[in-house]
Parts: C-alpha cells; structure tokens; sequence
C-alpha cells in the first residue's frame, strides 16, 4: 500500500532544505495546532503527524496509560501507569520554539488514538541545545514511526535554531539505540545505567532525506517542505 502524503496548512513554506526552513524562521509565531502531515506507516497504516498543543493533555495521559509497563520504564524510567499531572502539563507545555513536540495519531483507528509522541526541549531559552525524547505505542513499534516524527520535530527544530539535542536513555533499551545511531549520534558518556548521546540536527536530518527506502519519512520531507535534497 502507498504512502500518502499531504500538508494541512502548513507554514513550512516550500522550498529544499535548508531554504525552506530558514524561511519558516521569518514569519515568527506558528499556529501551533494548524500544522498536520497524513501518511502511511510501514505496514500501511493510516497516520497523521501534528504539532502537540497544550489543550492535548488528556490525548497524552490516555497514549501513556496505554504503554506497557516496559514501555513506560524504557522512556519514563518508571514503570508507573500514570504520571504525575505536573510531568504532563510540561509535556503539553509546548510554544514551537523552546519545547518544540510532534504527535501521531492514528486515522483509521476506533476513536482516533494518539500513538507516539517526539519532544525536543532547550536546556535554556532561545539557546542551542535541547534534550530529545520519543515514545511510540507497543502495536506501532518497527514501523518507522518514530523516524517519521523525528523528521518533523527536527525540521522544525533547524528552523528555529535549535541545533543540538541531548539523548539520555536506559543502556537497555536498544531501539532507542538503534534510532539515535541512524540519525548519526554521538555516544558522549553512561552513568549509572543511563546513556548519553549528542545529536546534530542538520546531519541527523541529511541522514534521514538520504534513506530513501523509508516512505514515510520521505513524506515529512515533501510535505513540510523541507523536500529531499541536501
């Protein structure tokens, strides 16, 4: 099944690269909610990609409950079926510039659930480093959706200046390892069971344009039109 792709508006203006991108920079504040991409995952599935908004809290809470128990443990460090509502209203605290997320939902699903979820948060205001995390559903696992979001989240992250993020991850979860040495990432340390990885955002982007195989990916690239040249 093909993939489909569209940009619902979408203020990544058209354009390749870089050049897009730059461009978004230049008229200032996004509508947070209005910016959404409709694809395909790997085994067909119908999903649309969008921009987290604070009013997105109760879609959070019930795609965290619905993590399993390692899930939970692997991407929270906690095993809990519930965060506390202090960790969600930060989760959902998102401006587009210094907590910059993507949500996934999926279309064809009874009621639309959310399914994953990519955060990338400034270590301070407006400076160029962040910290990036990413959760997708057990059912969703594998089939490149956390790939597809990460497209989005460092498109956005590029043109807002943002070029380094910070990974911190258990040393036993090895998808998330796999993930980070895909977009290029740089082992910087582990401490006490937890690994430390550095991210460049535009060659983790170069490494993700080049992998033409992932449809979907592609997809985020032509329809926030960061298309798929250097």
């Amino acid at each position: 099944m093909g993939a489909i792709a569209s940009a619902v508006a979408a203020p990544y203006p058209a354009g390749e690269g870089a050049a897009g991108e730059a461009a978004m920079v230049e008229r200032g504040q996004r509508a947070l909610g209005d910016i959404a991409v409709h694809s395909r995952l790997a085994d067909g599935t119908a999903v649309c990609l969008r921009t987290i908004t604070p009013g997105d809290a109760p879609l959070l809470r019930q795609g965290i409950a619905t993590l399993s128990a390692e899930a939970r443990y692997l991407r929270f460090f906690s095993p809990a079926p519930a965060l506390p509502e202090p960790v969600i209203a930060r989760l959902v605290d998102v401006d587009g510039h210094d907590h910059i997320a993507w949500g996934a939902l999926c279309t064809e699903c009874e009621g639309t659930p959310a399914i994953g979820a990519v955060h990338a948060v400034r270590a301070r205001p407006d400076g160029p480093v962040g910290e990036y995390s990413v959760a997708v559903l057990d059912d969703f696992q594998g089939l490149g959706l956390a790939r597809m979001m990460t497209a989005a989240l460092l498109i956005q992250c590029r043109a807002e200046g943002l070029g380094t993020l910070e990974v911190h991850m258990l040393t036993e979860n090895a998808a998330a390892k796999r993930l980070v040495k895909a977009l290029g990432a740089e082992w910087t340390g582990a401490s006490a069971g937890v690994a430390d990885y550095r991210i460049d955002v535009a060659a983790a982007l170069a490494a993700l344009r080049a992998d033409t195989e992932a449809q979907g990916v592609q997809d985020v690239f032509a329809a926030l039109g960061g298309g798929t040249g250097g």
